[in-house]
């Protein structure tokens, strides 16, 4: 494709007659005819490897209009990610039909993979893209970034569209939102599940976080899009807010949950095997039997409901798959059943207001002590370190605080500010330890949780050239360590 077709149809100044075969933003991944996106970033700075990109055949470089380029095209713009995204979204086609976002602090993974299985139940060939990678029809499933990078999100939804896919939601998380890492495509509608802290480390304060996240309402949602909002019982100001971007912005307004005014949850009911819910839609009330359990699977399932009505899926088979969703790998997965009989859940929950999520979903199911295991991650926000230590201690029975992700910091110091907020948790560094720990204390009346990497693989320690990643997998520990309870070898 010639760059001054793609030039103007991104709206961007550039009238060069080349032909462009490909796009990149990192110079290794750089070929002949190539594209190449030179972005200044927190630790590195794509204007250094201008040059080096060049050398290997890029044709045009997008960068700021300070940048040196020599032996290209210079694509200069003030904000350079944006003008490159909007130049992919014209290379990589065709995309498919119908795609969703869905941000908000938590609740993003599991409301776009309940979303994927709603379509999948209804007969549609569905996708999803997020943490835990992109899920094709097949159930197929590869590991990657909440947001993947603006080359990588571009060309799986090309390709996903070349396989027949019609349906697609996917993670927007704040970073992907700042950073224009999900750009150029028409998105049908757009979910808000909950804001609270977190990623104070990249962002300056709750407001430039929550700035981030309404890029999604105000720039990057197709005009005449749904805004998917839930609004729970207790919920603060911030969902009201989003509520008003999406009004501004003059996007349908579909308001889900205890206030919501499309979808309106009257009932909720915690039952053996999940919940009993009672809920007003169309001027019907209906009663549907989740098969999860917590306040906040609802709020996921409900608003992944109304994703998939404000896409045109048929009522009677949206709460007829709700009614049959399964759980999301990490979040609220139960890993084992103790040799004592107790089970023993895993979820992502990081944050403060995930952490208390988390164990609330879990107290009307325990009629014993809830146990939680939980640490910090290292190199991130160190302001949510206390607050969590203090939502675990507050809601649980016995704290065990261990290590998280540290990488380049002193796990006994991410440690030491957790206990802060929980000064009479037992502190076990070793994570395997005090998962051992927690499931051979655990009694046939109580629950085990372990929280913070929920469907993660790896443990992160040390970070540049010194950064490794152990093997670790919360739910497959958990067996190894019931096991090794069961053998009486713990």
């Amino acid at each position: 494709m010639k760059l001054a077709k793609l030039c103007t149809a991104a709206g961007v100044a550039c009238d060069a007659d080349v032909m462009v075969t490909g796009f990149a933003i990192d110079n290794r991944k750089v070929a002949p005819g190539t594209v190449f996106g030179a972005f200044q970033g927190a630790q590195v700075n794509g204007e250094d490897f201008i040059p080096a990109a060049i050398e290997s055949g890029a044709v045009a470089v997008v960068a700021r209009p300070e940048a040196t380029v020599e032996g290209a095209i210079h694509i200069a713009d003030d904000t350079p990610r944006r003008a490159f995204a909007a130049l992919a979204a014209r290379f990589f086609t065709p995309v498919p039909d119908h795609i969703v976002a869905v941000t908000g602090t938590n609740g993003k993974t599991s409301t776009v993979e309940m979303t994927r299985q709603i379509w999948r139940m209804a007969g549609e060939r569905a996708a999803s893209i997020g943490t835990l990678g992109v899920t094709t029809p097949d159930e197929s499933v590869s590991t990657g970034l909440t947001t993947p990078d603006i080359v990588t999100f571009l060309s799986n939804l090309a390709g996903l569209a070349r396989e027949g896919v019609t349906h697609v939601a996917y993670e927007a998380s704040s970073h992907g939102l700042s950073q224009f890492r999900n750009e150029g495509v028409p998105v049908e509608a757009a979910g808000f599940t909950n804001f609270s802290r977190d990623h104070l480390d990249y962002h300056a304060d709750m407001e430039d976080y929550f700035a981030a996240k309404m890029r999604l309402f105000d720039e990057v949602v197709s005009d005449g899009a749904t805004a998917v909002i839930w609004m729970g019982a207790g919920d603060c100001g911030w969902n009201a807010r989003v509520v008003d971007h999406a009004t501004r912005r003059g996007l349908a307004v579909m308001t889900v949950g205890e206030q919501g005014d499309a979808i309106r949850l009257t009932r909720r009911e915690p039952t053996q095997l999940g919940q009993s819910l009672t809920v007003e839609h169309a001027g019907q009330s209906r009663t549907i039997n989740l098969p999860l359990i917590g306040a906040y699977q609802v709020s996921n399932a409900l608003t992944a409901a109304g994703l998939a009505l404000a896409t045109g899926s048929d009522a009677g088979l949206v709460w007829d798959a709700v009614a049959r969703l399964q759980p999301v790998r990490g979040r609220l997965e139960r890993a084992v059943i103790a040799p004592s009989g107790a089970p023993v859940y895993v979820d992502y929950a990081h944050t403060p207001d995930a952490l208390e999520a988390a164990i609330a979903a879990l107290r009307p199911h325990v009629s014993g002590r809830l146990i939680t295991v939980f640490g910090a991650g290292g190199d991130r926000d160190h302001g949510k370190r206390a607050p969590m230590g203090e939502a675990a201690a507050k809601a649980s029975d016995l704290v065990m605080v261990t290590d998280d992700n540290p990488r380049g910091e002193d796990p006994a110091e991410i440690r030491r500010q957790v206990l802060a907020g929980a000064p009479q948790a037992r502190e076990i560094g070793g994570r395997r330890e005090a998962i051992l720990a927690a499931i051979a204390e655990a009694g046939a009346q109580d629950i085990v949780l372990i929280a913070g990497k929920g469907h993660e693989t790896g443990q992160i320690i040390g970070s540049g050239e010194n950064m490794r990643v152990l093997p670790f997998d919360d739910v497959e520990v958990a067996r190894e360590c019931a096991a090794q309870i069961a053998r009486g070898d713990a």
